[in-house]
């Protein structure tokens, strides 16, 4: 399978396009596109996220960039290995991923950061591509409950198989090992749902598996 990505038009999700283009009225210095992965290809590691924040990856077209997700997802990144370089909160900040690959289970921005299930279905294809290209990987990690079934789903097993939970890890067989985190929002941070603690536990247990300690 070649690697498939959504092109600045996409039209699949109607919802979506509209959003997208009141989006480019009311921002106009800002990416509303569909927002590309981030990170090379051979990556060992791939990140899952749920989908661009407006104000985030929606504005500078890189994922988990520009909010409070994006800073620390991407500090966790530097400490364990997978980052290097300043995080400023923009595309053009000089951060570089280290064995780490990022993309979002929706590439375009949803209305209410919450896309239904049409557009999560309708955008798992570019999902299933980017699993099968990647000729290292030995690791996804989904942040939240949607990437987590994306993920599953696009690797070709039932969700109902292989319940979400924070840390837990699954062994499908052929596939890389599919780890979970509660996602990196505000709202989980702020309520102490997701700890710095908790986020960095399931970033140990990823760098042992790819060490093989």
């Amino acid at each position: 399978m070649q690697l498939l990505a959504p092109d600045r038009e996409c039209a699949q999700c109607q919802r979506l396009a509209a959003f997208r283009a009141e989006n480019r009225r009311s921002m106009p210095s800002a990416h509303n596109a569909p927002v590309p992965s981030f990170g090379r290809i051979d990556a060992t590691l791939l990140i899952v996220g749920l989908a661009p924040g407006l104000k985030g990856a929606n504005r500078t077209g890189r994922p988990f960039t520009g909010d409070h997700a994006g800073r620390m997802l991407y500090d966790t990144l530097a400490r364990f290995g997978f980052a290097r370089g300043p995080y400023g909160g923009e595309a053009d900040d000089g951060m570089v991923l280290d064995q780490c690959r990022i993309t979002n289970a929706v590439r375009c921005v949803p209305p209410a950061n919450r896309p239904i299930a049409a557009e999560i279905t309708a955008c798992r294809s570019f999902l299933a591509a980017e699993l099968s290209v990647m000729p290292g990987l030995r690791a996804v990690l989904a942040l939240g409950t949607v990437a987590h079934a994306s993920v599953i789903t696009a690797l070709g097993y039932r969700p109902a198989d292989f319940g979400f939970a924070h840390g837990a890890e699954h062994e499908l067989p052929g596939c890389p090992t599919v780890v979970d985190s509660y996602h990196c929002s505000r709202q989980n941070t702020n309520t102490g749902r997701l700890t710095q603690a908790m986020f960095d536990d399931v970033f140990a247990g990823i760098r042992r598996r790819l060490e093989g300690t």
